[in-house]
């Protein structure tokens, strides 16, 4: 017999109640009687990590969303929540990549295309070295390139990088050259799926490269920062400690008692704007009438979004658009009742490893959001009582 469903479930809520590893998750379930009891193990095999991995990816998005409405219903029937307030905010939850540039993508083009035609038996020159070497020394020039340093200088030293760009190009095209000619002349499309995928990523790496280094355009359209993770978003939500972050949008929004009560993984470049609506109709569709009070940030405010809340049959709608000596009493009050869903999110980082995504793709990320928000939830239906 297979693993049950129940104990997958369970025991992947636990590696995200306390923000384990999958190995750290096998290691504990198997020595403590308290979690073997939790997750309906009791004195039979605990899984594997090999196995846990291997059954997540069975959890999707509708399963996850289904499991939270579940919660929400849960929370309804204690009292936990009404659902009478709610409170919208987004934050980047970040993909588990390096910090992209030119010269390490087109080092990862080469790296990964080599490693996928010797799978498959074709002999490939071994160009590590000569690729490491380009990168070091572009990585060290580029220190000098900065508008702190004098013309003349800065000049030598970009016209020094460009060379080495392009003998980088130069390698990277050659090995995508040889790929596509294996993939042309494999009659098996399954032995080189992954492969054509690659080398279509590599040639977006090339084309943008040779945009942005070579002829000075930086604002190339559609840019790729990873191989590995295509669906990473450039984001730039204006903080000081971290300007530029690379992940994905995720909008979190909340009922009381820091109550989570739907989440979205959003679409590449969407605007937080766009995400007031449907966070309504959601609160609507789940708790059955619109809340009394809805709130957000200035990332929400416009006056389409207010008109869209009342239209609703939203009472009270603060979204700070006006300055603070006009603000009423009841605009200040839930101003400052929003700046608690900061402080979920932290904790949701923090605690629940929303920080950073360590499942692979765009599946593995709505699957780590998605169970980071179900182990919110447990917390606070666990400390309501029973």
């Amino acid at each position: 017999m297979g693993t049950p469903a129940t104990v997958v479930l369970r025991m992947l809520v636990l590696k995200h109640l306390s923000d384990w590893s999958f190995d750290e998750c096998e290691r504990e379930v198997r020595g403590s009687l308290v979690y073997r009891a939790f997750c309906r193990i009791d004195g039979e095999r605990v899984p594997d990590a090999k196995t846990l991995i291997r059954l997540a990816h069975l959890l999707d998005e509708p399963v996850l969303k289904d499991i939270l409405a579940r919660l929400v219903a849960l929370g309804r029937a204690r009292r936990v929540v009404r659902g009478r307030r709610l409170r919208v905010d987004t934050t980047v939850v970040e993909t588990n990549i390096h910090y992209p540039t030119d010269a390490t993508l087109l080092a990862d083009g080469v790296r990964v295309l080599t490693r996928g035609l010797r799978r498959i038996g074709e002999q490939v020159r071994e160009r590590s070295r000569s690729v490491a070497r380009r990168v070091f020394e572009i990585a060290q020039r580029s220190r000098t390139a900065s508008p702190r340093t004098p013309a003349a200088i800065r000049a030598r030293t970009q016209a020094k990088m460009k060379q080495l760009y392009q003998g980088l190009l130069r390698i990277t095209r050659t090995v995508v050259r040889q790929a596509e000619r294996v993939v042309a002349r494999t009659r098996r499309r399954s032995q080189v799926a992954h492969l054509s995928m690659t080398v279509d990523l590599v040639r977006h790496v090339l084309a943008q490269t040779r945009t942005r280094v070579l002829r000075g355009d930086t604002h190339y359209p559609g840019k790729v920062v990873s191989l590995f993770e295509p669906h990473t978003d450039i984001i730039r939500k204006g903080k000081l400690t971290k300007p530029t972050e690379f992940g994905r949008l995720v909008k979190i929004q909340e009922a009381e008692a820091q109550f989570i009560t739907d989440y979205v993984v959003c679409e590449r470049r969407q605007a937080d704007r766009a995400l007031w609506g449907p966070a309504l109709d959601r609160h609507i569709e789940l708790f059955g009438r619109p809340p009394q009070l809805a709130v957000a940030d200035d990332g929400f405010a416009s006056a389409t979004n207010e008109r869209g809340a009342h239209e609703r049959g939203v009472r009270h709608v603060v979204l700070p658009r006006q300055s603070r000596e006009i603000r009423s009493r009841i605009a200040r009050l839930a101003l400052r009742w929003r700046t608690g869903s900061e402080g979920r999110i932290s904790a949701l980082k923090r605690r629940h490893g929303l920080r950073r995504c360590r499942y692979r793709g765009e599946s593995g990320m709505q699957r780590w959001v998605g169970l980071g928000v179900i182990a919110n939830n447990l917390l606070v239906l666990g400390r309501a009582g029973p």
